[in-house]
């Protein structure tokens, strides 16, 4: 079976059996604790905790999902290991206190079994070593043999929280064979043997803050069954990177940057995959409403879309290759999420943009990083001058150069970049002082020769601006969007981009009467008369948040619309550079 049949025979099989087949929610949570939605079950959580009362009691999903960022974070895994990903999708059928554990576990099996063909004998079932209940569900009801169904532990009880729902879980495995390691079942055998392909959580409990669990009025169902695990099995392969949509990316990969997997070495292989797993997380967040920043969600979508160009860069394509990684994706997976298909043009230029800006920066750094590591001794550690001069010189994220080392075995003194960072903003600091105590001859000049600044962020976000000023703590435009400090109102923060570079605006206040002086952490190469763009990062925020907390059915396509359009006009403002 392919993908895309999978996820039709799953929702057909739940609705069939009452369930109302829900879309799937975005990848921006109504959660504030998390960044992705990670789960299944994250659109429902407030249905599972009794805030909200849910408007029908049973529920189907095919739910995207994206794990790279705080502690769900696989992102150094990707392309190295068989199953792990950046985006992913859960299969999920569930129950808001209607049915229970009996109908949990037939429907799953029966499914599993019947549905998609595995065949019984090679499937195994665990449970909660407390849950005597599911597993005389398991022998008894639905017919798997007792020697077939373990007892564990930890591993097989789920809580939200300290506090909230819990309740034990039961999974099935599938037993790959003897071929790849020893048996004994899930508890015993070998991990890459026994795979598992869905979680049933049954969620029976209110833990208290005293630890103590008190019986839920209404018990309730959550299940997850990865999609493309139980592709991978169905399929009969060893690795979710040869599924057939997955597999179609790496080809599309493949094509972009010349490279045979037939004969590819493993590192190149690990590059193909990268840029196949990172496309589909990196095209679907921007449909979603993230955008490319330096904070929160904006700041892990730039590091995986910097990775997959990176990537791109290691295998020898001087070119920019996302904007066809993502037409790949949206032919492939288009018809199966309708607002990514009707997104694809913005899409595309949004990461467009991004990668161009970033191959600059990148072809700048790699080539001092790759000087300073060749002179390093054997054993020796990067230091944290060098990887904070990449930084702030030269825009190159810390993140990156530690990627690039790792991959030469060596290490980048942390402390000593966080040291040095410390001591440039001690040194800015007391140059504020200085400025602020009187020392505004130079910005005086600067109103005499240009004149006082011009203000245009009454009516726009982003502008066109030469550099009149520029040093490693201030910068002074011609023009900016950008509000300076004034009457109790913060000044501005956001970015500014030029020369293959973006520097952080960190606040804008008035250095004399009319000239707006922003406070930046490092001049990036900048110098006076370089042209650049600058735009209000703050705007894109402020339209996430809006996005997150108005999401639903008629104004979430308003709102995206009217995000695109603004985004558009911010990135047209920088086609001269």
């Amino acid at each position: 079976m392919k993908a895309n049949e999978v996820r039709k025979a799953f929702t057909d099989f739940f609705v069939e059996r009452a369930h109302s087949h829900q879309p799937s929610a975005s990848l921006i949570p109504h959660d504030p604790t998390l960044l992705f939605t990670v789960a299944g079950m994250v659109p429902f959580k407030t249905y599972f905790t009794g805030e909200e009362t849910p408007p029908f009691p049973r529920a189907v999903t095919v739910q995207k999902c994206v794990r790279a960022g705080g502690k769900h974070n696989d992102l150094d895994e990707i392309g190295r290991t068989k199953r792990h990903l950046t985006f992913f999708e859960m299969m999920g059928n569930f129950s808001f206190g209607d049915y229970f554990k009996e109908d949990a576990c037939a429907w799953a099996w029966e499914f599993v079994t019947e549905v998609i063909g595995l065949p019984a004998d090679r499937l195994w079932v665990t449970v909660h070593l407390t849950d005597d209940e599911a597993a005389d569900i398991w022998e008894n009801q639905v017919g798997v043999p007792a020697d077939r169904i373990q007892r564990l532990d930890e591993d097989n009880y789920w809580k939200m929280g300290d506090v909230g729902p819990c309740g034990p879980c039961s999974e099935i495995f599938w037993d790959k064979g003897p071929e790849f390691g020893a048996d004994g079942g899930p508890e015993h055998g070998d991990e890459d043997r026994f795979i598992e392909i869905w979680n049933l959580v049954f969620m029976q409990f209110d833990q208290q803050a005293d630890g103590s669990k008190v019986p839920l009025p209404k018990p309730s169902i959550d299940t997850g069954m990865g999609l493309e695990r139980t592709v991978s099995v169905l399929q009969g392969v060893d690795s979710v990177w040869d599924t057939d949509e997955l597999f179609a990316l790496q080809a599309a990969a493949a094509k972009l940057t010349g490279i045979d997997p037939a004969t590819a070495e493993f590192e190149q292989l690990v590059s193909l995959r990268i840029l196949a797993d990172h496309a589909r997380s990196t095209s679907l967040l921007v449909s979603d409403g993230v955008f490319p920043s330096n904070e929160a969600r904006g700041y892990v979508l730039r590091r995986i879309l910097r990775r997959a160009v990176r990537h791109a860069y290691i295998l020898g394509v001087e070119s920019a290759v996302m904007g066809g990684m993502v037409d790949a994706v949206i032919e492939i997976m288009g018809a199966d999420y309708p607002d990514l298909a009707a997104n694809h043009q913005f899409v595309r230029e949004v990461i467009d943009r991004e990668e161009v800006r970033f191959r600059e920066t990148l072809r700048k750094g790699q080539a001092i990083l790759d000087e300073q590591l060749d002179a390093l001794a054997d054993g020796a550690a990067l230091p944290g001058d060098v990887a904070f001069l990449l930084h702030d010189t030269y825009g190159f994220p810390l993140e990156v150069t530690q990627e690039i080392t790792g991959e030469r075995g060596v290490e980048v003194d942390e402390d000593g970049f966080r040291a040095a960072m410390a001591e440039q903003q001690r040194l800015a600091k007391e140059a504020r002082k200085v400025a602020a105590a009187g020392d505004t001859g130079h910005l005086t000049a600067l109103v005499d020769e240009h004149g006082e600044t011009d203000f245009t962020g009454r009516d726009e976000t982003s502008t066109e601006a030469t550099v009149l000023y520029v040093d490693d703590d201030t910068l002074v435009l011609d023009r900016t969007p950008f509000y300076a400090e004034s009457g109790g109102q913060i000044g501005d923060t956001g970015t500014v981009t030029g020369g293959g570079v973006t520097i952080d605006v960190t606040d804008t206040r008035y250095g004399v009467p009319g000239l707006h002086v922003h406070e930046i952490a490092g001049s990036g190469g900048l110098e006076a008369g370089d042209e650049l763009g600058s735009q209000l990062e703050r705007m894109i925020e402020d339209m996430e948040e809006t996005i997150n907390d108005l999401r639903g059915g008629v104004i979430d396509p308003i709102l995206i619309e009217r995000q695109q359009n603004i985004l558009t006009r911010m990135l047209q403002a920088e086609d001269a550079l």
